[in-house]
């Protein structure tokens, strides 16, 4: 009997999660500008990070007392304090434990249910790939680019997410759908000019402009960590 090929697809936000949900081995979150850049860094440095939704401080600070965790500040915060600024997380010592808000990344995270979930970025796209073969065998592997958000809360597709992804994806062993395929090739294309594109991205520009250009930076590192971070009981840490 032939065993069926893993597939590995791609899809935007909430509903691709939704879409895929019954039928994913594992999903990775891709939120390049911060989110997914910020784990990997944390997990990196041997820290734990718990996603949570973002807009309630007082809910932050709550719940991160009830986890044994420092609850991450708004990252124009100031003052040296830990916040989605994947800058502000490399000092984290091992053993660390942060709750970190994010509007994306950690939504997505929380609405992957029992499916195995990996926070994937630039920063570990050939590790994360690996590992979401592995996790997948022959099932489904899921790469979620996150996005943005307009006003109205719509999504905004956001490039550095959709390079991220197909980063992943040019990865993975597994046979990609059109989707997937597209991703992966959008980002061979674009690697020779990839900073530049990122820097002139609309989250990058963002960003580069509230004055977090190194944050970006940070972002753009591809390959520097074989650091997975793999959701479990609701807290990223090393796979």
């Amino acid at each position: 009997m032939t065993r069926p090929m893993p597939t590995i697809a791609c899809e935007w936000g909430l509903a691709g999660i939704e879409a895929w949900r019954n039928r994913a081995a594992v999903f990775v979150i891709v939120d390049v500008l911060s989110f997914s850049t910020a784990v990997s860094v944390a997990v990196e440095r041997g820290a734990t990070v718990i996603p949570f939704p973002y807009g309630d401080p007082a809910a932050a600070t709550a719940e991160a007392a009830r986890r044994g965790a420092v609850a991450a500040s708004p990252r124009g915060a100031g003052g040296g304090q830990l916040s989605l600024s994947p800058v502000s997380l490399k000092m984290l010592e091992p053993g660390a434990r942060v709750l970190l808000p994010s509007p994306n990344g950690a939504r997505l995270s929380l609405a992957t249910g029992d499916v195995p979930t990996i926070a994937g970025c630039l920063r570990n796209a050939s590790a994360v790939a690996a590992m979401a073969d592995r996790i997948a065998g022959d099932g489904n592997i899921v790469v979620i680019a996150a996005g943005e958000r307009w006003p109205d809360q719509s999504l905004r597709p956001a490039i550095e997410d959709w390079l991220g992804a197909g980063a992943i994806v040019a990865g993975s062993r597994a046979t990609a759908d059109a989707e997937a395929g597209l991703a992966a090739a959008t980002y061979r294309a674009a690697a020779m000019e990839l900073g530049d594109v990122v820097r002139a991205s609309r989250s990058g520009r963002e960003l580069i402009g509230w004055g977090y250009g190194e944050d970006v930076e940070v972002a753009l590192e591809v390959d520097a960590t074989t650091a997975v971070p793999l959701l479990r009981d609701l807290s990223y840490g090393e796979a």
